[in-house]
């Protein structure tokens, strides 16, 4: 049988989906690896990766039931999700690639003072640095109920900002490009379901619509 027929389209979609499946329970694992560590405890970022993985692991669960049992309505479920999803992950990479530096200096800052005092301490001791940017006063009151090593060793301490900003085009490149190659990975699977959908099982009745 061709690659394009009915158990090539099948396999491709089952194969497709358990790879979903590895990359949902992944996310998983590494949150709650990350939070048995205590590498970070705050519960946003914790559940928000794992809100992440949950979601990647049912619609991957979907989609490979659909393509098992040729279920109609799963299969046009999942197109129409994956296909939402595609949208909005492609807007953000295409973002992330985008962003100039003044730009990531403003969502650093908005970013850090909407931080909990608990999570910017994290920070802190993660990236051994005191405060954001020395631009107001209250990089004073960060620098003084800094608790980073830099602190106990020298006099002086590197603003976070300038650490952020460091890493931060590198890691947007990297968000930016897998969250495209993802991306279309999803394409690939809405294509490859829409195709599925309108084919035929072979063992099926020849008379029957599917």
């Amino acid at each position: 049988m061709v690659c394009g027929g009915f158990a090539c389209s099948k396999n491709a979609l089952c194969a497709l989906n358990v790879v979903y499946m590895l990359v949902g329970l992944l996310l998983i694992g590494v949150a709650a690896w990350g939070k048995g560590l205590g590498l970070v405890s705050s519960i946003h970022i914790i559940g928000g990766v794992i809100a992440v993985g949950v979601f990647l692991l049912l619609i991957a669960v979907a989609g490979l039931v659909g393509a098992v049992n040729h279920h109609q309505v799963l299969l046009f479920f999942y197109m129409i999700i994956l296909g939402l999803v595609f949208i909005f992950q492609f807007g953000i990479s295409c973002s992330c690639l985008a962003i100039n530096r003044s730009k990531q200096t403003d969502v650093i800052n908005a970013s850090w003072w909407v931080m909990s005092n608990k999570t910017r301490d994290e920070l802190e001791r993660s990236f051994d640095c005191c405060g954001l940017f020395n631009l107001t006063t209250l990089y004073q009151q960060d620098y003084a109920f800094c608790t980073a090593i830099c602190k106990s060793q020298s006099s002086t301490c590197q603003m976070c900002g300038e650490k952020f900003l460091k890493h931060s085009d590198e890691a947007l490149k990297i968000l930016g490009g897998v969250g495209l190659f993802f991306s279309f990975t999803e394409i690939l699977g809405v294509w490859l379901a829409m195709r599925f959908r309108n084919q035929k099982d072979p063992r099926a009745n020849p008379s029957a619509f599917l």
